[in-house]
């Protein structure tokens, strides 16, 4: 497998606050990579950086082949790019449809707009029953698919995921899980930042652990599932 993303040497500031200090990582295509971490350890910076919400201070973002360390991140799209935010951030006062249908700005033709939607509503059919209902009537489960339907519309070759299971019941995290898999199944590369680090090293080929800015480990999912350090510090029950 070829990168299809590689990142090197990237630093991040917040004002006088060093927050992501040289970290390199790559994501080959058709990989699922997972960064892991505790609350503040950079990882929801890092993907903002990368998807174009956050300048870097140093270092450089390649993405098939091109540099994109400064390119902005509705470009980023346009490229095959999509960015599913932390906290899912749908319009709430428009409706599922809505919400998806901006999601397909990329899209040139009405029949693109309508293949993409069809697959949507195949691949989520709780979307397709609520289509008219308001997205911030959905229960977070309901609002996360619409998130994640709303970026697939671009067609996108690799999907950037933040806290996917941030906020949900064990049911639904279940759920969003599988469809994650189910994503990559169908050929999307996967970046994933995940709280629950069992489940995402579940379902990752690799991953990285990032600790204040830094990354502290590094390997197959496989592999830090079995590692003590991880065991003791994000595996415990």
């Amino acid at each position: 497998m070829d990168e299809l993303l590689k990142v090197t040497d990237l630093h991040v500031y917040y004002g006088m606050i060093h927050a992501i200090r040289g970290i390199s990582f790559e994501v080959k295509r058709g990989e699922i990579v997972t960064l892991i971490g505790a609350n503040g350890a950079g990882k929801t910076t890092t993907l903002h950086t990368i998807t174009g919400l956050l300048p870097s201070s140093g270092g450089e973002v390649v993405y098939n082949g091109q540099n994109i360390t400064h390119v902005p991140g509705y470009q980023l799209v346009r490229r095959g790019l999509a960015h599913v935010p932390e906290g899912r951030r749908v319009f709430s006062q428009l409706s599922v449809l809505q919400n998806l249908e901006l999601g397909a700005f990329t899209r040139r033709s009405k029949e693109e707009k309508a293949e993409s939607l069809k697959e949507i509503y195949r691949r989520f059919p709780r979307l397709a029953e609520r289509k008219n209902q308001l997205a911030g009537t959905l229960s977070g489960g309901e609002q996360q698919m619409l998130a994640m339907g709303r970026a697939l519309m671009s067609k996108p070759e690799m999907l950037v995921l933040d806290e996917p299971s941030m906020g949900l019941s064990p049911i639904y995290v279940n759920e969003i899980f599988d469809i994650i898999k189910s994503i990559h199944e169908s050929g999307t590369t996967v970046l994933l930042v995940e709280q629950n680090a069992k489940k995402a090293l579940s379902i990752a080929n690799r991953a990285y652990v990032l600790e204040t800015g830094t990354i502290r480990l590094s390997g197959t999912a496989e592999e830090l599932l079995h590692n003590a350090e991880v065991k003791s510090a994000y595996l415990s029950e």
